[in-house]
């Protein structure tokens, strides 16, 4: 195993121009692919390369299409892109499928049963679709495997996150996402980084009902980092904190009628 210490960007900028590996056993490499935003609202898209193939997850939006199209090219061939993983259908997570399958209308659609309901409105009737509701599992051909773990209401009825079993990082979403102009990859201050997080969940995430849940399917779950869609990246030393911070969360439902009425 290339061992990486994810901490080393908390304090350095990854590189504007080239992807940047997180993950590195073998044939099974992790990439944070960008994008580089002046903005509180920056997008991260990861790739998972497997044996020559690469899955991307949360490929973003139609904007950065084409900048993470070159990040990808400087680790594969886009023909070797097998898979999209879309947690959920907003356009900064999703929006780009469209044009990945302009390139290669054979990549396959990984997501869930209520999400394939709205992709199609992106323009693309018909896609390779794979429902993670049905098949929780992806195997890759190292024999590492990517587990789907369902996340409802958080914030989209069909939302889930993505656990790498080779890495231990969980792919998260919206869920962990957090807003501000200054930004690191990786965070080394989880207080700093949880204000960041709660001006995005107290207004997306529907209930602390929902969030517990969530958190309960984590209990057996060997998490090394959390690598959200927006924001920072939460490494294993803040992992317990992530989740505790989460577990306990007042948000949506719970602040807008206080009254409980």
């Amino acid at each position: 195993m290339n061992r990486i210490d994810l901490l080393d960007y908390a304090h350095n900028k990854p590189a504007p121009d080239i992807p940047t590996r997180l993950f590195q056993d073998g044939h099974h490499a992790i990439y944070w692919l960008g994008i580089e935003q002046d903005t509180a609202f920056r997008c991260n898209v990861y790739l998972i390369e497997d044996g020559g193939e690469g899955y991307l997850v949360d490929p973003g939006g139609r904007p950065g299409f084409s900048q993470i199209k070159q990040r990808v090219e400087q680790i594969m061939p886009t023909g070797r892109i097998k898979g999209m993983v879309l947690c959920h259908q907003d356009p900064d997570v999703a929006a780009s499928m469209v044009d990945w399958l302009d390139l290669h209308p054979d990549i396959k659609v990984y997501s869930s049963t209520r999400t394939h309901a709205l992709l199609p409105h992106y323009g693309k009737l018909k896609y390779p679709a794979v429902d993670i509701v049905e098949k929780p599992v992806l195997e890759f051909s190292s024999g590492a495997r990517l587990r789907f773990i369902e996340a409802p209401f958080l914030h989209f009825p069909g939302a889930f996150t993505s656990y790498d079993t080779a890495s231990g990082f969980l792919f998260s979403g919206d869920i962990w996402a957090a807003v501000g102009m200054d930004w690191t990859l990786v965070s080394d201050d989880f207080n700093t980084l949880s204000f960041k997080m709660e001006m995005f969940h107290t207004d997306y995430m529907a209930s602390n009902k929902a969030s517990r849940g969530f958190t309960r399917k984590l209990r057996e779950v060997d998490i090394m980092a959390i690598l959200p869609q927006h924001g920072s990246i939460i490494p294993r030393a803040y992992v317990a904190e992530a989740i505790d911070y989460l577990n306990d969360l007042p948000c949506g439902l719970d602040l807008l009628y206080l009254s409980g009425q």
